[in-house]
Formats: structure tokens, C-alpha cells, sequence
């Protein structure tokens, strides 16, 4: 019984996304085509354990949701010429009939699916909860586990992502024009920033969450077959690959933080590095010019190519960054490269390019500034300075992991000054 119900979690988590989107694209409303999926579940739940997994578990689960469909008209006495043509469609379909329109359509309905999850009219929140369950198969109970939130809150996000779609009318398609440009842009958006979360936690006791990584690159290589032309869905694979590939050497022994240039780097996996390189020279392939997030793969493929981190091309990954800040405009972009300028030309270096970012509005509760100030600082000797700044990053942290590296450092700082 565990045996066939782990192997059913495991084809819900396969072709959940598929069945909720071939549904959407007939009933035309996102909650309802998940409500009904759900319906098939419980069905699969049910008669599974007895009768055996089916040879084709996708189309089974759409056939039965597609007769809980034509119960919900019915029942609901939904007499319009609309709903009474829908439900004879149905059920006239035949189970072949169900195969093809899934294999016909399946591409265009999951690309709409991704851009109704991320569609601009739902808060960032609610996109990513919306994207991870209608997209990743997951449950309310592990997104809340992974995102550290309860999970009355994340299911009432989901709750009001759905509603929200409906009264807006938000249409079930694929945006066209200048629209697909911002749309996409939401979208990988969504999916960078559950990628994000999964390698640099923001909160709580671990440092990474691997699992979240996964669903993102999971749903970064589903958009690279949906919209193979697009060079920055390629620039975001590459970047997640080429980031994930460092994952296991992230953390220690006993999940402790481990910075970049103290990283075995044979832990890294080659595998994934091949993979984002190639991503990345797809990306270059379809535009000559690079998009924010294929910069950000090929400063992630600078570290890659390094053996050691003596060979790293810094003044290469300043550059890098440069041309990204003056793309994007964003001062976290800008600390990053204070990080480069001050390992390629030395921290006084570094600091200058960090200084004015103090009085951005948009870092004012980032505790990278301080900590990555402190850093340059600490090199200079310049002691009492930094041990102040590792203060005030450490209580702007919400990773415990993170607050006690920046608490043990200003330790550290302590003592250099007893010491002088």
C-alpha cells in the first residue's frame, strides 16, 4: 500500500500540471480545472491500491476528471447552450479521443497555464504559491513547510490567487507582443525567485532547501520546451543549473554555511555545469545580446570554469557585473560587483564602489550592505568599523545559520582589537 502510494505521489507530481492544464483550457477557470483534478485524485486514491496503476496514469486522470466535469454541469442544472454543448463534447469523447488532445494541445496549455499562475494581477506571493501548486505538484502543506509560513496562510493565498483570476477574467492564453515580453518577465521572475529561496534561505535554521531548488530548475526545463526560442528562458536555466551545481558544497558537516572560495569544489556537479553551459550558449545563440538573466549565468559560468578559486576571472565577473548594473539598474547588482572589483583590484577598491550604495533607500534593510562592507573592512584592519557592521547585518539576517557566521566574525573583530 506505501509502495502504490508513493508511486501515485509520484504521478500526481508528474502530470498534475498537464491534467490541470488540458482541464483549464475546456472549463476556462484555473480553480475549478484544479478542483476537479483534485476530484481525479481522490478517485486515483481510491481505486488504484485495488485495481493497479493504469498503463497510461496521465490519461486516466484526465478521463476521470473529465466525468466529474460533466457531474458538475449537470448537477449544477447549467441549461445554457454553452455548458450543454460543453458536456455533450465530453461526453461523447472516447479515451484515444483523450490521449490526443492531450498530446495535440498539451504544449500550448501548460504555456498557459505558466502564464496564468504568473499572471501581473496576483501579488508575488501569491504567484509563487499558485506557480509551485498548480505547476510543481506540490501540496499547501510543503509549500508552507518551504517557505517557512503557516499553511492557512499559503492556502488562503492560493484561495485568493484563484479568485482574484476569475473576477478579473483573466483570459486563459498565450500573451502575444509587446505583452509576452513583460509577461515572460513575470514569469521567470516566479521561477528565479522560488530558485532563490531554495539556495540562499531568507529565514529559519537552514542555510539551503534543496527541494526548492528542484522544483525551480524542474520548471525551468518545462519552459525551455514550451518557449524554446526565448534566449533568456535559456539564460534562467543556465543560471539555476550552474547555481545548483554548487549546492552540496554550500553547507558543511553539520549544515553550516561554506562561502564560495572555501568550497570543495569537487563536490560541485559536473553534470549540472555541463548542462547551464550549454544553456548559456543557447541563450548567446538566439540573441547576441545578453538579458539580465543570461549575465547572470555567465558570471556563474566564470566560478564553473575555475579549478581553483585562484583561476576565478574577476576583473572578467566585475565587468560582467558592470554591464548588468547598467542594464538593470539595481544596487544589489552594484554590491555584487563591489565584491568583484575588491577581489580582482583589493578591498579600499571595493569600498569605493560600496560607499554610495549606503545611502540607497532600496538597501536599507539589506544586510549583505553591511556584511559585505564589514568584509572590506576587516581587511583593512580597519576593526572597530567592521565589528559594527557585523552588528547591524547580524540583526537584519533572518537565517540563524547566517546570523551566527556574522555574529562569530564580529567575535573575531573583538578580539584583533584586544589583541592591538
Amino acid at each position: 500500500m506505501t509502495d502504490v502510494r508513493g508511486a501515485i505521489d509520484a504521478v500526481w507530481r508528474i502530470e498534475s500540471a498537464r491534467v490541470i492544464a488540458g482541464l483549464a483550457r475546456v472549463v476556462r477557470d484555473v480553480g475549478l480545472a484544479e478542483e476537479l483534478a483534485q476530484d481525479a485524485l481522490v478517485a486515483a486514491l481510491e481505486q488504484w491500491p485495488v485495481s493497479g496503476i493504469p498503463d497510461k496514469p496521465g490519461a486516466w486522470l484526465m478521463a476521470a476528471a473529465r466525468h466529474r466535469a460533466i457531474d458538475l454541469f449537470r448537477r449544477r442544472k447549467l441549461l445554457d447552450r454553452k455548458h450543454e454543448q460543453l458536456a455533450h463534447e465530453l461526453d461523447e469523447a472516447t479515451e484515444p479521443d483523450i490521449e490526443a488532445a492531450m498530446d495535440d494541445h498539451i504544449g500550448d496549455d501548460l504555456l498557459r497555464l505558466v502564464f496564468t499562475s504568473c499572471h501581473p494581477v496576483l501579488s508575488t506571493e501569491a504567484r509563487v504559491a499558485l506557480t509551485l501548486r498548480l505547476l510543481g505538484g506540490l501540496t499547501t502543506e510543503e509549500i508552507a513547510r518551504a517557505f517557512l509560513v503557516p499553511e492557512p496562510t499559503v492556502a488562503q493565498r492560493i484561495v485568493r490567487a484563484k479568485r482574484t483570476l476569475t473576477d478579473a477574467k483573466v483570459p486563459f492564453e498565450v500573451p502575444r507582443g509587446e505583452e509576452l515580453v513583460s509577461r515572460l518577465a513575470s514569469v521567470l521572475g516566479v521561477i528565479y525567485l522560488i530558485f532563490n529561496e531554495g539556495y540562499s534561505a531568507t529565514a529559519g535554521d537552514d542555510w539551503t532547501r534543496p527541494g526548492l531548488c528542484e522544483d525551480a530548475l524542474r520548471l525551468g526545463r518545462i519552459l525551455v520546451g514550451l518557449a524554446p526560442s526565448e534566449p533568456e528562458v535559456h539564460g534562467l536555466v543556465a543560471l539555476m543549473e550552474l547555481q545548483a551545481s554548487r549546492l552540496r558544497a554550500r553547507t558543511g558537516p553539520t549544515g553550516e554555511p561554506v562561502l564560495l572560495n572555501e568550497q570543495n569544489r569537487g563536490l560541485w556537479d559536473q553534470l549540472l555545469i555541463r548542462r547551464g553551459l550549454a544553456a548559456l550558449v543557447r541563450a548567446e545563440e538566439l540573441s547576441p545580446t545578453r538579458g539580465p538573466y543570461a549575465l547572470q549565468a555567465a558570471i556563474a559560468a566564470c566560478h564553473a570554469r575555475a579549478r581553483t578559486p585562484e583561476e576565478t576571472d574577476w576583473r572578467r565577473i566585475a565587468e560582467l557585473y558592470a554591464e548588468l548594473s547598467q542594464l538593470t539598474g539595481s544596487p544589489v547588482v552594484e554590491l555584487n560587483r563591489a565584491v568583484a572589483v575588491a577581489m580582482a583590484e583589493g578591498p579600499e577598491a571595493g569600498l569605493r564602489v560600496v560607499e554610495p550604495l549606503r545611502e540607497e533607500p532600496a538597501l536599507k534593510s539589506y544586510h549583505l550592505l553591511p556584511g559585505v562592507r564589514a568584509d572590506f573592512l576587516m581587511k583593512l584592519g580597519r576593526y572597530q568599523e567592521a565589528r559594527a557592521e557585523l552588528d547591524r547585518a547580524a540583526a537584519l539576517t533572518r537565517n540563524a545559520r547566517e546570523r551566527d557566521i556574522l555574529l562569530e566574525r564580529a567575535a573575531e573583530c573583538a578580539r584583533k582589537l584586544q589583541q592591538s
